[in-house]
């Protein structure tokens, strides 16, 4: 009988993609990406207003950090007075299926992971868990 050789290894989750994964999908980076992808190009003041809670510091740099990564670009148009637009890059584009896809998960699994935490807080409360720290 031949020997079936294993499945070839899958990527392996490197510092280089920790790091890319850390600056394209914190916090104020993925509701930049999905206010681009929902409205198209945006002024800093549009972003602002899509995404309220953010502030002009946050936004200032999770925008440069997007557009350091090849995600966003910055335009300045020719206009009086002159105007600066966010847009995203067509590698910037390549992640709205994905940015969909887990805003899918997050929302079908949402309800699981607040009863999960919901035990975990009951039984921190009651002396039968405890939060470990690493």
């Amino acid at each position: 009988m031949p020997e079936t050789a294993p499945p070839p290894p899958g990527p392996q989750l490197t510092q280089a993609h920790r790091e890319l994964l850390d600056q394209v999908l914190d916090k104020w980076s993925l509701q930049v990406l999905d206010a681009l992808c929902e409205h198209g190009p945006l002024r800093f003041n549009d972003l602002r207003r899509a995404i309220p809670v953010v502030t002009q510091k946050s936004l200032t740099t999770a925008l440069r950090r997007l557009e350091r990564n090849g995600m966003v670009d910055r335009v300045v148009t020719n206009t009086r007075p002159v105007a600066v637009e966010y847009r995203l890059t067509p590698l910037g584009r390549s992640l709205q299926d994905l940015i969909d896809a887990l805003l899918r998960w997050a929302t079908g699994t949402l309800p699981e992971v607040e009863r999960a935490r919901t035990r975990f807080d009951q039984q921190v409360e009651a002396g039968q868990a405890s939060p470990r720290t690493s």
